[in-house]
């Protein structure tokens, strides 16, 4: 194919990770190489930051600071949560994003994010295709919770298991330091996927875990889990439950809406609003044995703590970012960087590419394999996939004992 000479750009959208600017850096300086792209810009908030035109010359950051982006969390561009319209039904913003990266003569566009950010990259590659303007097109992979369809895993995973697993480690000595009984349940992320619940299973794998796990694959049986609860409570005195946010009842019913009506309020996507979902197990728990109780919500920690990032996490969600760039400059449209996990003893991957048809809007959940038969736990199988991406020890430079995150210039592009 026919050497394309233009601009890029690259946005990123939906929830944060604490890798996710780890693949900004990969995009960033590995375009910034390249000769055939002649202007590097980052969208200030993703799609967004493209139909208001607020994008940054990234060319005028110092490398160091974009080195830096390897071991800063969160959006440092900004995220998004904008939803395009079908191009059929409304073509305002498709027209707009031609016109913008025409003006700019803007002709690879990197997008970074998860589900419903596959589904905004599948849209503009299409529209563009329509269109006649010869634009590359690669959806960059992330999310915490690990449901995009065609991946192994996900850039994000890895450094939100290990923290989740960290974390639960460190609550089991925690509550077990009185002679008194307690139950404690974690609420953990996880709408219609229970990948970064499972994680917990880690630390049950080391012997300081929950007792019980509870994932949204498995319908929430309310008199079940009391019974469970209640039954390692009479025995031991000591109970850690893990359950995720999304847990639903055989009827679809999210459980967080027995105590709660955060779940009525919907996102730009449709999403309710989920949360309170350990205080109102913890209340209904309490009521049934009469025992002290605690409910802990993980949140945005889960998604943010790069001081216990994962190393494998980290160099692949840079090498996804990297290679979104070079498979681009090869000809390469329409996809999205994805993994694929070699056979063999030791743990490698290879990237692989997925059209982003088959990727957009669809989810991967847990195998019913690798969850135990009552439903409560995780077997071994998960174990063996999970460990081998929270290995290695991220290591965020250090200033005055405090790490040292990246710090843009967010130069304005203006033509």
């Amino acid at each position: 194919m026919s050497e394309l000479r233009g601009a890029c750009i690259f946005g990123q959208s939906g929830g944060p990770t604490s890798v996710i600017n780890s693949s900004a850096a990969g995009v960033i300086q590995e375009a910034l190489k390249q000769d055939c792209i002649t202007e590097v810009y980052g969208a200030a908030h993703g799609i967004k930051g493209v139909l208001d035109e607020m994008f940054y010359d990234m060319s005028k950051e110092d490398p160091y600071e974009l080195d830096l982006l390897k071991t800063t969390p969160s959006s440092a561009l900004g995220s998004v949560r904008y939803k395009l319209k079908k191009a059929e039904d409304d073509e305002t913003d498709y027209k707009r994003l031609l016109e913008v990266f025409k003006k700019y003569n803007i002709r690879y566009f990197f997008y970074n994010g998860g589900n419903d950010s596959m589904d905004t990259c599948n849209k503009v590659s299409k529209y563009m295709q329509k269109s006649g303007y010869e634009c590359r097109v690669m959806g960059v992979p992330k999310t915490v919770d690990n449901d995009l369809w065609g991946t192994d895993h996900c850039p994000g995973y890895g450094s939100a298991a290990k923290y989740i697993a960290t974390s639960i480690m460190e609550v089991y000595h925690d509550a077990r330091v009185y002679d008194t009984g307690m139950i404690t349940v974690l609420e953990i992320m996880g709408r219609n996927a229970g990948w970064l619940t499972a994680a917990s299973a880690l630390a049950a794998y080391k012997g300081n875990g929950p007792d019980l796990i509870y994932l949204p694959e498995i319908p929430f049986d309310m008199e079940k889990f009391l019974a469970d609860a209640t039954e390692i409570y009479n025995k031991n005195k000591k109970v850690i439950i893990a359950v995720s946010e999304g847990i639903r009842d055989k009827d679809g019913k999210y459980i967080s809406e027995y105590g709660s009506d955060l779940a009525q309020s919907k996102d730009a996507f449709g999403h309710s609003q989920l949360g309170g979902l350990a205080s109102t197990l913890a209340n209904i728990v309490k009521n049934k044995t009469g025992a002290k109780v605690r409910g802990i919500e993980f949140s945005l920690l889960q998604r943010c703590a790069a001081h216990v990032g994962s190393l494998t996490d980290v160099n692949e969600a840079y090498l996804a970012g990297q290679m979104a760039v070079r498979y681009a400059v090869e000809g390469k449209s329409d996809y999205m960087v994805a993994f694929e996990r070699a056979q063999g003893p030791e743990y490698k991957c290879n990237i692989k590419l997925i059209n982003l048809t088959d990727v957009a809007n669809t989810e991967k959940k847990i195998p019913r394999e690798w969850i135990n038969k009552e439903g409560n736990g995780l077997t071994q199988d998960f174990i063996d996939y999970a460990l081998p991406l929270i290995q290695g020890e991220s290591k965020p430079v250090l200033e005055n004992g405090l790490p040292r995150f990246a710090n843009l210039k967010k130069v304005l592009a203006k033509k």
